[in-house]
Parts: C-alpha cells; sequence; structure tokens
C-alpha cells in the first residue's frame, strides 16, 4: 500500500502494510559510553534512564521518558550507529521473520538477553539495526 498526503504542505509517501517493529532510538557504538552519554545528555538536555552491565548500554531520554539515544560499549567504527526497532516479546519471532522476507540479514542471534530479546541485523543496503523485544 502506499498512501500520499498533504501536511503543512508537504508531501507524504507512506509504504508498507501491516506491521509490529517501532522505531525506539538511534545506538551509537563507542568504547567510552559514559563520557559520549555525559555529552549528548548536556548537549541535548537528555536524562539517563536506562544502564546495563556497569557500562556497557546507557540510554537517554527525553524528561517524559521518550527514549532517543542509545550508547553501546564497543570499538568506534565509521558509521557505527545503528537504529533500533522494538516489537512486542509475543511478536518477536514473526516480526524477525518478516524483516528477513523484506531483504534484512541476520547476522547474530536471535538471543535472549536480560531485558528480552535480541536480533542484529542489516537491511539490504548492509546498514545496521538491532530488533528488540523487551521483557
Amino acid at each position: 500500500m502506499v498512501s500520499l498526503a498533504s501536511r503543512s504542505g508537504l508531501a507524504t509517501t507512506t509504504y508498507g502494510g501491516a506491521m509490529s517493529a517501532r522505531f525506539d532510538l538511534v545506538t551509537i557504538d563507542t568504547p567510552d559510553t559514559d563520557a559520549l552519554a555525559r555529552f549528548y545528555a548536556d548537549a541535548l538536555g537528555l536524562v539517563e534512564v536506562e544502564r546495563e552491565d556497569g557500562d556497557r548500554w546507557v540510554v537517554l531520554a527525553e524528561a517524559d521518558g521518550t527514549r532517543r539515544l542509545g550508547f553501546q560499549r564497543g570499538v568506534h567504527r565509521s558509521g557505527g550507529v545503528h537504529l533500533d526497532l522494538r516489537c512486542e516479546l509475543n511478536e518477536f519471532d514473526t516480526e524477525l521473520q518478516r524483516l528477513v522476507r523484506l531483504g534484512a540479514v541476520v547476522l547474530r542471534g536471535p538471543r535472549t538477553e536480560p531485558y528480552g530479546r535480541i536480533a542484529n541485523l542489516v537491511d539490504p543496503a548492509g546498514n545496521a539495526f538491532d530488533l528488540v523485544a523487551y521483557a
């Protein structure tokens, strides 16, 4: 299904049909999650709302709790930013299969973590993204 709509004079296009995955946040790979999270918190007025394994994973959000940025401990590389898509835990396997049918390739996972389930994927152009379902 493709539909066009006009809002404030801007044309928009909607692709696809029924789906479960929703945008969660942008994740930045960095060897120092604390320093980078502190920089963006100060720069954007965000607050820390989640932390895992000391400094392996840090999430910043708006004051209302809307998640915005994740920082994942790891080797920084050019293009070390990826999207996180989320779905409900009971939809995870079906959503993962749907994304693969659309052209995504699973690099690692699916696996269970303390927070839920995750699979690391790349889109048809090779861009990294994760599918996550929180418990």
